[in-house]
């Protein structure tokens, strides 16, 4: 049984820990420790088995392991691959996997030089939606694909932006961190666009985005993008953390004969209106061990995040997010519970996704001139 380490002990961590002891219960992998610069909390001591290591040493954490996931905060993931990979470990790494286009080369080296495997933490990627939806597109059931958006509205108070140092930051210390509505929240429903588009492992002709912000961050908390691929449909995502509901985030296929809307956290998928049943997603960390078990197919592997990274560096290296004007921002709830609205932002989302349209296409009062960052890639595999 493969040896599984978990970098991180909170937050998104925990989840991994959850799964991993799981495994661990039903005899499939050994859950052999974790580390993290803090004080883990009890529920992630309680996940332990006897006899793990627990600490803040990576370099220990890693020797002996088969498998390291890697559950910390963004900008640190690159760092701690390295070390994962030097120890000869395969890899389950938290989206985004990396900040920009050169740590994605340097990850795909490494493990391609080491003959490992590297899965990212896209856990829509291993959804039963992925091979229906692209059986019914290839059956032609909505007839040509035009273009394929995604969408997101959520609501995200101010215990959210103080949960970590990172959070709503573009950088940390100098180092780039890239938090952003596109970039880590709604990152899931960009990386799936791109995937069912059959693009996410390119790189795009022509990217542009808009970013915002409603409240106080260097981060945007309201974005949108497109990436434009030649020979292929454009990829349109609009998402904003400053919504007036919380709203299911959903990927659009756009089609001359009808669309396939996907809400991807709940599965639920319909094809020209028609609910279609969707069996059961398939576990990141279970298909790893099966790939290095039987050789079967990476649901999320690292060559398919090729697309997303270049939007990640894209928004890394695009102007500040442009500040709202106070008049479409009102505040809402007091304390931890704070939180900003723009007013009709929920129905902007879905007219971008609905229309293929950037906020500044919409004529929306907010936008102005919107912040746009042009980048062009070679378009290679």
């Amino acid at each position: 049984m493969p040896a599984v380490v978990v970098f991180g002990t909170a937050g998104h961590a925990l989840t991994h820990l959850r799964r991993a002891r799981a495994l661990h219960d039903r005899g499939e992998i050994v859950l052999a420790g974790a580390c993290d610069v803090r004080e883990p909390p009890d529920e992630a001591r309680a996940l332990l088995p006897d006899h793990a290591k627990l600490t803040t040493d990576p370099g220990d954490l890693v020797a002996g392991a088969d498998i390291a996931v890697v559950a910390t905060p963004p900008h640190t993931h690159l760092a701690l691959a390295r070390r994962a990979l030097a120890a000869g470990c395969h890899l389950l790494v938290e989206k985004p996997p990396v900040l920009d286009l050169a740590g994605f080369g340097e990850l795909e080296r490494l493990t391609r030089d080491r003959g490992l495997a590297c899965q990212t933490g896209f856990q829509s990627f291993g959804s039963a939606a992925v091979p229906l939806i692209r059986a019914a597109i290839g059956r032609g059931e909505i007839g040509t694909v035009t273009g394929i958006a995604a969408a997101g509205a959520w609501i995200r108070r101010d215990r959210y932006f103080g949960r970590a140092e990172w959070a709503g930051r573009r950088r940390v210390g100098g180092q780039p961190v890239v938090d952003g509505s596109l970039t880590n929240p709604f990152a899931h429903a960009v990386a799936t666009a791109l995937l069912l588009n059959g693009t996410a492992g390119l790189l795009p002709d022509h990217l542009g985005v808009e970013l915002y912000r409603a409240r106080a961050i260097e981060s945007d908390d309201t974005a949108c993008a497109r990436l434009a691929f030649a020979g292929a449909p454009d990829v349109v995502v609009a998402a904003t953390l400053a919504a007036e509901a919380d709203h299911q985030p959903y990927v659009l296929v756009h089609g001359t004969e009808g669309r396939i809307r996907w809400d991807y956290k709940t599965d639920v998928v319909e094809i020209r209106g028609t609910p279609v049943p969707v069996e059961p997603p398939e576990d990141l960390l279970v298909n790893l061990v099966e790939h290095l078990r039987d050789g079967v197919a990476l649901r999320a592997p690292l060559a398919a995040t090729r697309a997303f990274t270049a939007l990640v560096e894209a928004v890394r290296d695009a102007p500040e997010p442009r500040p709202l004007p106070a008049e479409w921002v009102r505040s809402a709830g007091t304390g931890p519970d704070r939180h900003y609205v723009v007013p009709g932002v929920d129905a902007a989302v879905d007219a971008a996704a609905g229309r293929l349209a950037l906020f500044s296409e919409l004529a929306l009062p907010w936008t102005g001139a919107g912040t746009r960052a042009g980048k062009r890639g070679d378009g290679g595999a």
